[in-house]
């Protein structure tokens, strides 16, 4: 499976982005894709989660009622809509999928990675 982050950049704070994460390489439809954040001197935090097929999916409560997460399967591209962006929002976004059964939590346990897209928000 190989992922492609895009999206990020400078943004004012009150601004909004859209990350996407491009999905290839086999079939997925099991899969839970992931979105993390990094700041500098913190550990990679889940952002936003959802299981391919759509029935289900996950906000961190840092950003919930900010942020939304969704997919389109024919573009097998996940997106991640970033709107009223904080300072403290800023960090490097990744995506991740991961094969298992659930949506789980934990950066470790995403198997497949993409490069990261630096979101900066300023004050």
């Amino acid at each position: 499976v190989q992922l492609q982050a895009s999206g990020g950049g400078l943004v004012q704070a009150g601004g909004s982005l859209r990350l996407s994460c491009a999905v290839s390489g086999r079939t997925f439809s099991r899969y839970t894709v992931g979105w993390f954040r990094q700041a500098p001197g913190e550990e990679r935090e889940l952002v936003a989660a959802m299981r391919w097929s759509g029935v289900s999916s996950y906000i961190s409560s840092s950003v919930k009622g900010r942020f939304t997460i969704s997919r389109d399967n024919a573009q097998n591209t996940v997106y991640l809509q970033a709107n009223g962006l904080k300072p403290e929002d800023t960090a490097v976004y990744y995506c991740a999928a991961d094969p298992g059964s659930s949506i789980r939590y934990r950066a470790y346990e995403y198997d497949y990675w993409g490069q990261g897209t630096l979101v900066t928000v300023s004050s």
